[in-house]
């Protein structure tokens, strides 16, 4: 298998577990404060990727890695986490799994100023069209949805693309699980400072569903999924790969109605189709 089939198979697999991370969230949120959530999946996730590390007795990052593990730990570990979970009070997961249509574009472009990808002009032509579609969309929802909500989901978007860039390029190497390992590790002295102060001042209210959310951003979310999608970004490329983030909202938001039985707009599925779409060329010129 070639090594760029190897890493869209490997990207693909990362995005599908993804895929159900906005909606549990959304769960979450209905048991736990954005900032507890937040620290919590982080302190989860950090304590098994520590007990990775020390199992395959790897060895301690260069000095010259802390400065791109603390843009990766501030951009998926703490930024895009806590910027969706506050989005996720303002607005459903259905509406918020459609800005992820921008990740792509995001990714990319992070992609060529910190990974020094240079993909060419038609790919940005697919890319800009996906997105572009997204906003759109957005913009055209705005009298039903908050734009608080919609502002926060923006800039969890440009976080989370720095963040993908920045491990994508550190994962060539180091690996993909051992960077969100090293960035979990790295940022858990402030995350368990943190979920300390924010923990629920009773647990018997919490039901199960919101555990359940709380289990699944930290393990597949947190942990598994990045594994999957830093080898992808590392093995294809970063924006050629980025571009699958664009099928997410396809399985995020048949997730949402099948297990929050949330509306999907018509328009949502309109959104959806076009920019898979864009997928396809996007793969071609990346």
């Amino acid at each position: 298998m070639r090594r760029t089939n190897a890493g869209w198979i490997s990207g693909l697999i990362g995005v599908i577990i993804f895929s159900a991370s906005l909606p549990a969230t959304r769960v979450a949120v209905g048991g736990f404060t954005p900032l507890f959530l937040t620290s919590a999946r982080a302190v989860i996730a950090a304590l098994l990727g520590a007990v990775l590390l020390l199992g395959f007795r790897e060895k301690r990052p260069e000095r010259r890695d802390l400065v791109p593990l603390t843009i990766v730990a501030l951009g998926v570990v703490i930024g895009f986490p806590l910027l969706t979970a506050l989005a996720l009070q303002h607005i459903t997961s259905a509406h918020s799994i459609v800005f992820i249509g921008l990740l792509p574009l995001a990714t990319a472009l992070f992609g060529v100023i910190r990974g020094g990808e240079r993909p060419k002009p038609a790919f940005w032509l697919f890319s800009g069209l996906g997105s572009a579609v997204v906003a759109g969309f957005a913009l055209w929802q705005s009298g039903a949805a908050s734009a608080t909500g919609d502002l926060l989901m923006v800039a969890a978007i440009l976080v989370c693309g720095l963040g993908y860039a920045e491990g994508a390029t550190l994962s060539r190497r180091l690996g993909g699980w051992q960077v969100i390992s090293w960035a979990l590790v790295l940022a858990l002295p402030v995350m368990a400072g943190l979920a300390l102060a924010t923990r629920p001042a009773a647990w018997t209210g919490i039901g199960l569903a919101a555990w359940a959310g709380l289990a699944y951003v930290s393990v597949f979310s947190m942990l598994v999924g990045f594994v999957f999608w830093y080898r992808g970004l590392a093995l294809g490329g970063i924006a050629g790969v980025g571009q699958l983030q664009l099928l997410q909202p396809f399985f995020g938001l048949a997730l949402a109605g099948l297990l929050l039985h949330e509306p999907v707009a018509a328009g949502m599925l309109v959104v959806t189709g076009l920019v898979v779409l864009c997928v396809a060329g996007a793969k071609r010129y990346a």
